[in-house]
């Protein structure tokens, strides 16, 4: 007997490689795209129909022992083409079987697992996958430094989140089974987008860190020893004469946490700061600098 066949992979519009989480991405958009109770009245008995498909198609590609046996059959077979059941197994002609004969699965599906029997179902059996639920995960530059666990409370439920090493701006962490429950389909999930605050005192650019070094101009001309704080605690910073406005100095592995286990760098910009209103020995000391410098930045006018 020769049973239309069906591709499973076309029906959930995806290939024949897809992992089993690409499966239920897939059959969840197609599932609430084509519910029937979602469609006006004129379209429900077409939605109802391709409905089955895609449920048909998900009962099998989402179950590994299904999965392995149909891909056995032929992993050639095209859209429409009639496949004939191999020799010395047990096929029925199922002949003008209806939806609702078959317990809610096709002639095809019949002849591959059998006819699904004792759970006394008519017509088509309707499910509902739950929705995926987007939300922010506001984090501080410290968690993104340590990790660890962060509670968080969504739609009026507590849930703890596993911050884990590498997580930036923008990075999206899936709770699996945690979104909308779903109607005798599987619950959805649950994605939060990171978005980190802003830390006072420094800037992240990439897996590195920036913040502002203060010098007075003496420092800077002179050298000297600087004490400043970094996420790891206060240090020593050596500044060399002759520094620049501007000049990079940076402490190598205290940035932020990578995925491997390393860590980007810290860097320390240097701002020559001056006073705002300076002294009377203060501008007598500058206006003998002016008359001894070697070098200006801009000549008088």
């Amino acid at each position: 007997m020769a049973v239309k066949f069906r591709d499973y992979y076309e029906t959930l519009g995806v290939p024949r490689t897809a992992t089993s989480e690409e499966l239920k991405r897939a059959y969840r958009k197609l599932a609430r795209k084509h519910h029937p109770d979602l469609q006006p009245a004129a379209e429900r008995t077409k939605a109802a129909e391709r409905f089955k498909e895609i449920n048909e198609a998900y009962e099998v590609l989402s179950d590994a022992d299904k999965r392995a046996k149909y891909d056995a059959l032929g992993a050639g077979w095209k859209s429409g083409a009639d496949f004939t059941p191999p020799g010395g197994a047990e096929w029925r002609d199922v002949g003008a079987a209806r939806w609702d004969d078959l317990g809610g699965f096709s002639d095809f599906f019949a002849s591959l697992f059998g006819r699904p029997g004792g759970r006394g179902t008519r017509g088509v059996r309707i499910t509902m996958p739950g929705s995926d639920v987007d939300a922010e995960l506001p984090l501080t530059l410290e968690e993104l430094l340590r990790g660890g666990r962060r509670r968080i409370t969504v739609n009026g439920r507590t849930l703890e989140v596993d911050i884990p090493p590498g997580v930036r701006e923008g990075t999206v962490l899936r709770l699996g089974g945690e979104g909308e429950p779903g109607g005798g389909g599987p619950p959805g999930d649950l994605y939060l987008r990171v978005r980190v605050i802003p830390h006072p005192l420094y800037r992240i650019v990439g897996d590195d860190l920036e913040m502002d070094l203060a010098l007075s101009p003496w420092q800077a001309v002179l050298g000297d020893e600087v004490k400043t704080e970094t996420p790891d605690g206060p240090v020593t910073i050596k500044v060399p004469g002759g520094t620049q406005s501007g000049r990079r100095l940076r402490l190598r592995g205290r940035g932020l946490p990578r995925r491997d286990g390393t860590r980007g760098d810290v860097h320390a910009i240097v701002r020559i700061v001056i006073p705002d209103r300076p002294t009377m020995a203060e501008r007598k000391a500058y206006e003998a600098l002016r008359r001894e410098a070697s070098v200006t930045a801009a000549q008088p006018a």
